[in-house]
């Protein structure tokens, strides 16, 4: 029976693919965020109504159900109204896992990888004919969204660790990328990361993990980088597991075509100066190192110019040493504000104090003021540099702004 949904936080990567999976199931949709994105323009360009802006006089009469994104606490106007009028309400994880309930459902989660890894498998089993409704934490190339609807009933959704929100699932098939220590803030130790994972397994018929994985062939990626490289080979072992009549060479083609996706090593154009520029979300230690490893097999004369902007204070001061090593790596790192998403201010961790320690670790790294002093530093770098702009914050519209002049 469709519902008429009101979305608060609707630009959100995974709000934004559910929106679009409750119009693909006849729902009336409509949503708000705080400001323009390429998810919201996407979201309207479709037809789905997107305030910019959250106050109480959005939520449509009539709305029957609320879901809101992480980023909305409690006491937001659009919340508490619900509350005031009785109309239920569910996180992003609680909405996506009770519609999960209806199909035959394969969770791909970890602490690296998952979102390339969903896109690949999505990507695989529709080349395959498997015909799956895929959500997927990034905008997938051949798609030009974070979102397909498919006819089976096979679900490929991306699923998160932080505040165990990959429980809301009960799949028939869990892969698992990786397992390290992250969000900090939630959990205190990789033995609780661990326990949480174990949890996920038992709620899974099937789990394939590295063990399942690594020994699994795929073909020369689009893509570069030997993580991409895993990613591929948990992906393919998955599709495996859920179509065994499919020839192996149709799998190997899919992988072989893959683009990519939103924010993971993209290629973004020429700075005025010459520079090429790439865009990636990478925002823990270990993402970081992997990427200019993969930056510097592709550009093995040029010099890697990284623009960091730290995700949480959280984060950046409980992996501090290893933030320091990894950025070390490139051949210039310039660091931004920590971007505090939905922490409040902390000054014991500055992206100043960041920078110094990657200095004394032998990097050659500065801190820098903000979006305005990144974007002309990036249109000063000549043809001999390659530059990243990093972070799972939007660090990407500074790329964007130096491209524009």
């Amino acid at each position: 029976m469709s519902q008429k949904i009101f979305m608060s936080g609707i630009g959100g990567i995974g709000m934004s693919a559910l929106a679009q999976l409750f119009v693909a199931e006849g729902n009336e949709v409509s949503g708000s965020d705080r400001e323009e994105s390429p998810t919201t323009r996407m979201l309207v360009e479709k037809g789905i109504a997107v305030a910019i802006g959250q106050i109480a006089q959005n939520i449509p009469e009539g709305t029957q159900l609320l879901v809101y994104s992480d980023a909305i606490p409690a006491d937001n106007a659009e919340r508490m109204t619900a509350t005031e009028h009785d109309i239920p309400q569910q996180s992003y994880f609680e909405a996506l896992g009770k519609f999960a309930e209806t199909k035959r459902t394969v969770a791909i989660a970890g602490t690296h990888g998952k979102t390339t890894t969903t896109a690949m498998l999505g990507k695989m089993l529709v080349d395959a004919g498997v015909d799956p409704t895929v959500v997927v934490g990034s905008i997938v190339t051949e798609w030009g969204s974070n979102f397909r609807a498919g006819k089976s009933d096979w679900l490929v959704v991306e699923a998160c660790e932080y505040r165990n929100h990959f429980l809301n699932f009960k799949p028939e098939v869990l892969v698992i990328t990786n397992i390290e220590l992250d969000h900090t803030d939630f959990f205190k130790s990789i033995d609780e990361i661990r326990a949480a994972f174990d949890e996920a397994r038992s709620n899974a018929k099937v789990t394939i993990a590295s063990e399942q994985y690594r020994a699994e062939s795929v073909p020369q990626l689009l893509i570069p980088g030997e993580f991409n490289v895993e990613n591929a080979r948990a992906a393919k072992a998955a599709a495996k597991c859920i179509a065994p009549e499919v020839p192996e060479e149709v799998w190997d083609k899919s992988l072989a075509n893959y683009r990519g996706t939103w924010r993971r090593f993209e290629h973004k154009g020429t700075l005025p100066s010459g520079a090429t520029l790439y865009d990636d979300y990478a925002h823990h230690p270990t993402a970081i190192s992997r990427t200019l490893t993969a930056a510097r097999e592709l550009f093995p004369d040029k010099k890697i110019v990284l623009f960091f902007h730290p995700h949480l204070y959280s984060r950046t001061r409980d992996l501090f040493d290893e933030f320091s090593t990894a950025l070390a790596q490139a051949d210039e790192a310039y660091i931004l504000p920590v971007y505090a998403a939905r922490e409040p201010h902390d000054p014991s961790v500055s992206h100043e104090a960041l920078a110094a320690a990657v200095n004394k670790k032998g990097g050659h790294a500065k801190a820098v003021t903000g979006f305005e002093e990144t974007t002309a530093l990036l249109k000063m770098l000549g043809a001999d540099k390659v530059a990243f702009t990093m972070g799972a914050g939007d660090v990407y519209k500074a790329g964007e702004a130096a491209l524009k002049n």
